[in-house]
């Protein structure tokens, strides 16, 4: 399954790195930058997640919400956050659920080994749920600028 732009986002409900829970249905009425991404504290979802931190200012001036999604556990994320400092969520989906309902949970290849992986993919929801844009194509040095224009 794939999402488009015109389709309704799937709702979620899950914590994050703190323990706070966050469902889609209570950020309805803002734009929402769900992003997922591979794995805590390795080079490309670091430098990721650092350009969406130094962009934060003018995202939420442009009313998008960030948040992260990965498989990783609640400590890992909150090692990661608090170590460079990340303003956003990273919601613990360790049951898959949130990737596998934005099909971002799929076969990859890497070094001639295939196994099951997030692909990286960021879906913009704006404020009635619907998706507007996806980005399969992520340019991990320069994303806010890939959800801005």
């Amino acid at each position: 399954m794939t999402l488009e732009p015109g389709q309704p986002a799937p709702d979620f409900t899950a914590p994050d790195q703190d323990g706070n829970v966050i469902s889609l249905l209570d950020l309805r009425g803002q734009k929402v930058a769900l992003y997922f991404y591979p794995k805590d504290d390795t080079p490309g979802c670091t430098a990721q997640a650092c350009n969406l931190r130094d962009h934060q200012e003018e995202l939420a001036a442009s009313n998008i919400k960030v948040i992260g999604v990965s498989i990783d556990g609640e400590a890992a994320h909150k090692k990661f956050a608090l170590k460079y400092e990340l303003p956003f969520p990273l919601l613990v989906d360790t049951d898959k659920a949130i990737v596998q309902a934005y099909g971002v949970w799929q076969e990859k290849k890497n070094y001639g080994k295939t196994y099951m992986g997030t692909v990286r993919t960021t879906f913009l929801i704006d404020e009635m749920g619907m998706i507007e844009k996806v980005i399969r194509k992520v340019d991990t040095k320069e994303h806010a600028a890939q959800l801005l224009k």
